[in-house]
């Protein structure tokens, strides 16, 4: 391996090795993130009513303070890829980290609806933030044959700290009192944060491809395969692509595609969020006890981490569009028979399926991003694809609202559900075809400069 080594010999050197132990030491680090980044979306969720009760805000009050985490993690994670790609996954991953753990340690300083709602949307720019570029270094230090597999298992992080921010929860709020959870939730990231500092490397394929100092480059690889200690690396110097935007996603043929990417994030992300909120209020609306409600939004949330961790297996072994087709058509079935569910078993066997199915989808629509687009321009297209999908996972609960002020049953507000999950299978199969008949057409197709692609 001697001699010049061009920014193509970086991804064989990866893409045809066994992992190495640094690379899963990588990979720790962004499933870390990724679970303290669960924890801390989730964790309000679980301790509103417990801090209803003690500032006496109407948990309906709580309505705002919602949405402005989720906005927050919608405007992070479009504004945190363009500047990754421009400065690095490294920096934003921590900066985000920082931001998120800075503010979910300051929540329990807030007395009053508004003050919560400024330090929720701060939390959850940097949740937003931390997303995309924890996906793109996963996904930039996997070899390219198991990408989508560690991808889509990294989301099991999500759910996972879901339940973890559930178990916490309960535990502690008895005897410490709701700010305890959040000041755990605080600490834990400015650890991680220092940790990310001294162990986390930028990502040797974005510094290969912006013509990054060649000796960064030759460390970093001879910490991933270190026989290549003995050879002379060299990088040559290649023009770095500049003005880089979110125009970026639309050309060079890949904009319809695009798209159709973003179509199935806003959809499943909708239906996703739709259920995280409102599936124990339904229930009990329905006349099951508040503990049956209890049970099935953990079971949903097991449902996550199982699906997050097969998904990718199954999309290798049967393509990623069959799974996901089936995945989507699974969930209109799932929703169907939620609706009518006659008995409690059925009902919470469905729901955590469905849990399997929705989560598990929406781990495969991640894992299809971030292979979808070249490095250049990889935490912009996660990042947007995400934030797009933030907007769904905002008027989800919203239209739940709507649709039970205009008193309809809890069955009928289940069955709305399978519109998006058929929209976001209909997406998928038009992606499939697009990208099966186009033949000139590829997602990887070379990025040029914005002066030169105008």
């Amino acid at each position: 391996m001697a001699g010049h080594l061009e920014p193509s010999t970086v991804n064989e050197l990866i893409d045809n090795r066994p992992l190495s132990g640094f690379q899963i030491r990588v990979l720790i680090l962004c499933g870390t993130v990724m679970l303290l980044d669960g924890f801390d979306t989730q964790c309000i969720g679980f301790l509103a009513p417990a801090i209803a009760q003690e500032l006496g805000i109407p948990l309906r009050g709580f309505g705002p303070v919602f949405s402005a985490g989720l906005t927050g993690l919608m405007l992070g994670a479009m504004a945190s890829g363009p500047l990754a790609d421009r400065f690095g996954r490294k920096i934003v991953i921590i900066m985000s980290t920082l931001v998120f753990g800075v503010f979910t340690f300051l929540t329990p300083t807030a007395t009053d609806v508004s003050s919560f709602v400024v330090l929720r949307f701060l939390t959850g720019l940097g949740l937003g933030g931390a997303m995309p570029n924890i996906v793109a270094l996963t996904a930039e230090y996997s070899p390219k044959r198991l990408q989508a597999t560690i991808v889509a298992a990294l989301f099991a992080g999500m759910p996972l700290g879901a339940v973890v921010a559930s178990v916490v929860s309960s535990q502690m709020l008895p005897m410490w009192g709701w700010r305890s959870v959040f000041y755990l939730g605080g600490v834990l990231p400015l650890v991680v944060a220092t940790l990310l500092i001294a162990l986390m490397p930028e990502s040797v394929r974005f510094l290969a491809a912006t013509a990054a100092d060649p000796r960064r480059i030759s460390a970093i690889l001879k910490r991933i395969s270190p026989e290549l200690e003995h050879h002379i690396l060299q990088v040559p110097v290649v023009e770095k692509v500049r003005g880089l935007s979110v125009r970026q996603l639309f050309v060079e043929g890949r904009g319809l595609a695009t798209v159709l990417l973003w179509i199935p994030f806003f959809m499943n992300l909708l239906l996703l969020y739709f259920f995280i909120n409102w599936l124990p209020g339904l229930l009990t609306t329905i006349g099951l006890p508040v503990q049956a409600g209890v049970t099935a939004a953990g079971l949903f949330s097991l449902g996550g981490v199982i699906g997050s961790l097969i998904q990718g297996p199954l999309m290798m072994r049967r393509g990623a569009s069959v799974v996901l087709i089936c995945e989507f058509a699974l969930s209109v079935l799932l929703i169907i028979a939620m609706a009518s569910a006659t008995s409690f078993a059925l009902m919470m066997a469905a729901t955590c399926v469905l849990g399997i199915a929705i989560q598990g989808a929406q781990a495969g629509i991640n894992a299809m991003s971030a292979t979808f687009y070249p490095t250049a321009i990889r935490s912009t297209g996660v990042g947007w694809a995400l934030g797009v999908g933030r907007v769904g996972s905002i008027v989800g609960p919203m239209v739940a609202g709507v649709l039970l002020a205009r008193e309809w049953t809890p069955p009928q507000i289940f069955l709305a559900g399978t519109i998006p999950a058929l929209i976001a299978g209909l997406a998928v199969v038009a992606s499939h075809f697009l990208i099966r008949n186009a033949g000139a057409y590829s997602v990887n197709a070379p990025i040029r400069s914005a002066e030169t692609a105008r």
